[in-house]
């Protein structure tokens, strides 16, 4: 058995959440927030059998695009803030970013 972390933006999540349905695959949502962007994210906790690792993996693709968007970065900690001027840097988002973890052990009570 695995665990399958996939954190994904938050455009993303209604799709991948119904397409986990639909392929009869239990998950848990979490909302987080990413780093980088300081933006809403989705992160799935899924257990699934080894053998159904890929198949999972390959839902996870087809329902969680990477897409370009303009953000305004931070005004740097060292400059004047009246002198800073923020240009719009275009940057990829979305996808998904997943982590497969080995389970020693599962319980459902």
């Amino acid at each position: 058995m695995k665990l399958v972390i996939a954190i994904v933006q938050d455009k993303d999540s209604h799709r991948l959440s119904s397409e986990l349905v639909k392929q009869n695959v239990r998950a848990t949502k979490l909302a987080s927030t990413g780093g980088f962007l300081k933006a809403g994210n989705t992160t799935f906790f899924i257990g699934v059998e080894d053998e159904r690792v890929d198949e999972l993996l390959e839902i996870i693709q087809k329902n969680c695009k990477s897409r370009e968007q303009l953000v305004s970065p931070v005004s740097s900690l060292g400059g004047n803030a009246d002198s800073y001027i923020p240009y719009p840097v275009e940057v990829q988002v979305g996808g998904a970013t997943v982590f497969v973890l080995p389970i020693e052990q599962f319980h459902q009570f």
